[in-house]
């Protein structure tokens, strides 16, 4: 029955695309649903369109080229991974110094992989890479935050009237609890007071710990946890 089935999917043109479109969403809504779980920019609709329309070019440019000697379907492909480092370069965030979006941008880039393989009716080698990707996002996030104990990039945003005064008990603060300051921004709101936004590499408990000093030296806190 399996070989049947087979032989009749490959058999037909349609049902061979319809195949590959509909393994696509399959590989990108897998890959997309992990995104989303954790809350990123490119969740799962995102990841589903980019390795659908990957698998669509990659099918639309063999149809073009029929198999003739004089053309070359790779180009298409080549324009596929250009738009995609561009939708990637959308997802790259810089604030203050930092850098997230990183592992987003990425996944973006391998799921157009994975559309582009499947476009080629390379459907085990695509299978294989959405496994792949699936358990480098999940077990490779535990691995890191043990090896570093939970230590990530905060970005904080305050505001003082005294931002030098506050600088002083900050780098006071951060040399007790031997923690470095990434990155330091003030800016003049008005008169009488500044915003001030600053990056500091932590664990979580050191988070808390600094958070009650920042209250103590500002006012307005915010956070943010880097990617």
């Amino acid at each position: 029955m399996v070989q049947r089935l087979t032989l009749l999917v490959f058999a037909s043109p349609a049902i061979l695309i319809a195949t590959k479109l509909l393994l696509a969403m399959v590989c990108g809504g897998a890959i997309g649903l992990e995104r989303e779980l954790n809350r990123k920019a490119a969740g799962l609709r995102t990841n589903v369109l980019i390795c659908f329309g990957a698998a669509l070019y990659m099918v639309v440019s063999r149809h073009i080229s029929g198999g003739a000697a004089y053309t070359d379907p790779a180009r298409l492909a080549a324009q596929v991974v250009a738009g995609i480092g561009f939708l990637g370069a959308g997802v790259i965030l810089q604030a203050r110094g930092s850098i997230t979006g990183l592992t987003t941008a990425a996944t973006i880039f391998v799921v157009g992989a994975v559309g582009i393989a499947i476009g080629e009716g390379l459907f085990p080698l695509a299978l294989f890479s959405t496994v792949s990707i699936i358990l480098v996002l999940v077990v490779l996030r535990r691995v890191e935050r043990l090896i570093i104990k939970r230590s990530r990039l905060f970005h904080y945003h305050l505001k003082t009237t005294d931002p030098a005064e506050f600088l002083e008990a900050l780098l006071d603060e951060l040399d007790k609890q031997h923690l470095r300051l990434e990155d330091f921004e003030v800016k003049e709101v008005s008169e009488h007071e500044h915003a001030v936004s600053l990056s500091v590499v932590t664990s979580i408990e050191g988070n808390r710990r600094l958070m009650h000093t920042l209250r103590r030296l500002g006012s307005s806190l915010r956070t943010k946890i880097a990617e």
